[in-house]
């Protein structure tokens, strides 16, 4: 890697029926970026999570960003995804750095003093990807739940958007809110 400065992202939601996708950025202080203080957000307790999450926060420079529904909806949920994660970076305002992105994809437009590499399941091998989910993970959580308020019929707090028997059954019984994805499957059969 070129860059002394490593960023990790991730995206969170890219298969949920509601809510937008979003993503971190996170640099890590070298002393944490060299422990195995971090895994992916997906094999940690909501507890967990939020304690890590708070961690990460006060320690590292973190970017956090989102793609709406409406996005998703006009470039699909790859280039949505990706969109968030080039904001994420660009919330953290460096001019170079390494950024190793989770999944198969590299973040389109990015300038090129941004040396990308690619990590398939990054979030089990790089601090840096695995301390972004969890970011990631948490902030969206946070906005289903405050979206549950406004829509309570669909329980969002409990699913977080993504596509679970109570969700299915809600959105059958109610039709599908503004913060679905009407482009999905198990939500655009129910649009009138």
């Amino acid at each position: 890697m070129h860059n002394k400065t490593i960023i990790g992202v991730d995206e969170v939601g890219r298969g949920c029926l509601a809510g937008p996708v979003f993503a971190a950025a996170v640099v890590l202080p070298r002393e944490y970026a060299s422990q195995q203080l971090f895994k992916d957000s997906k094999l940690l307790t909501a507890k967990a999570r939020e304690e890590l999450a708070t961690l990460i926060i006060e320690v590292a420079r973190v970017g956090v960003a989102f793609a709406t529904v409406k996005e998703i909806f006009d470039l699909n949920i790859l280039q949505a995804s990706l969109l968030a994660m080039k904001r994420a970076v660009e919330k953290i305002d460096i001019k170079e750095a390494t950024v190793l992105v989770d999944g198969k994809f590299t973040i389109p437009y990015l300038p090129s003093q941004f040396v990308q590499k690619a990590v398939i399941k990054g979030d089990s091998k790089h601090q840096e990807i695995a301390a972004a989910s969890i970011v990631a993970k948490v902030t969206r959580d946070k906005l289903l739940v405050k979206m549950a308020r406004q829509y309570p019929q669909y329980f969002f707090e409990k699913h977080k958007g993504y596509g679970t028997k109570l969700h299915k059954e809600a959105i059958q019984k109610w039709g599908p809110c503004q913060e679905h994805r009407s482009s999905f499957k198990g939500v655009k059969e129910f649009l009138q």
